[in-house]
C-alpha cells in the first residue's frame, strides 16, 4: 500500500514537473509566436504593396510605351510639316518673284496691246471692206476694254489675240451674209459673197444686179450679167446649199 502511494506520489511529482517545464516554455514561445505572426502579416502587407507597386509600374511602362510611340509618330509629323513649311517658304518666295515680274510684264504689255489694236484697226481700214460693221465694232469693244479696270491683263491680252485669230480665219473662208449696197444711188438689198479676202462680191435679190470690190481702185465696180450664174453658185456654196466647186469670178491683180 505504501508502495502504490509513493508512486502516485512520484507520478504527480512528475506531471507537476512536466506541466512548469511546458508552462516555463509557454512563457517564452508565447511572444515569439506572437511576433512571428506580426512579421507574417507585415509580410503580407509588404506584399500586397510591392503586389501593387509592381502592377503601377507595370501600367506606367504601358503609358511610357504608348507615349513613346506617340512621340516617334509626332517626329514623323512634325519632320513632314517642317518639310512642308520650308517648301511654302520657297513658293511664297517664287510667287513674290512671279508678282515683281508680272508686274513688270503687265507694265510691258499694255502698250503692246493698244499698238496691236491700233495696228487691227489700220488693216481693217485698209482691207477688203466686209462685214465692216461687225468688225469696227470689235476694234470699239478692244479699245473700249483696254480702259476698264476690272477686267485682267491676262484677259485683254486673250481678247486682242482672238481678234486677231478672227481676222486670219477670214482669209480661209468663205462666206454669204446680207446687207445693204446704195446701187445708182438707191439703197437695194444685197447678198455679199466673200471668197477668202480673194474676192467680194454683191448680187441684188433678183440677180439684176451684181458688182466686185476693187482692190487696186478701191471701189465697187458693177459686172455685167455674165457673171450672174457663178456669182448665184457662190452664194449656193457659201449657204453650204451646194458642195464646194470651182468658180469663175473676178479677182483684182494687185502689184
Amino acid at each position: 500500500m505504501k508502495v502504490f502511494q509513493t508512486l502516485i506520489a512520484t507520478a504527480v511529482t512528475s506531471v507537476l514537473l512536466s506541466t512548469s517545464a511546458f508552462a516555463q516554455e509557454d512563457k517564452y514561445l508565447d511572444p515569439a509566436a506572437k511576433k512571428a505572426t506580426e512579421i507574417n502579416e507585415s509580410a503580407v502587407k509588404s506584399q500586397g504593396k510591392i503586389n501593387s507597386i509592381t502592377d503601377q509600374i507595370d501600367d506606367k511602362l504601358q503609358q511610357f510605351k504608348a507615349l513613346s510611340k506617340e512621340i516617334e509618330g509626332l517626329e514623323v509629323y512634325n519632320e513632314q510639316l517642317r518639310r512642308q513649311i520650308a517648301n511654302q517658304d520657297q513658293e511664297m518666295i517664287d510667287l513674290n518673284q512671279s508678282i515683281d515680274e508680272v508686274s513688270v510684264i503687265e507694265r510691258q504689255i499694255t502698250p503692246l496691246m493698244l499698238n496691236m489694236i491700233t495696228g487691227l484697226s489700220q488693216f481693217v481700214g485698209l482691207d477688203v471692206p466686209f462685214l465692216a460693221e461687225e468688225r469696227g465694232n470689235r476694234i470699239l469693244d478692244l479699245q473700249n476694254m483696254m480702259d476698264r479696270a476690272d477686267v485682267s491683263s491676262s484677259e485683254k491680252f486673250r481678247r486682242v489675240m482672238e481678234a486677231y485669230q478672227v481676222e486670219m480665219d477670214y482669209g480661209k473662208t468663205i462666206e454669204a451674209y446680207p446687207g445693204l449696197k446704195d446701187i445708182d444711188g438707191q439703197e437695194r438689198s444685197v447678198e455679199f459673197l466673200r471668197i477668202g479676202r480673194t474676192a467680194l462680191i454683191y448680187q441684188t435679190r433678183d440677180g439684176s444686179y451684181q458688182g466686185a470690190w476693187n482692190k487696186q481702185t478701191r471701189q465697187w465696180e458693177e459686172l455685167d450679167s455674165s457673171y450672174k450664174n457663178q456669182i448665184s453658185k457662190g452664194l449656193r456654196i457659201a449657204k453650204k446649199q451646194l458642195a464646194p466647186d470651182l468658180l469663175m469670178v473676178p479677182v483684182a491683180i494687185t502689184d
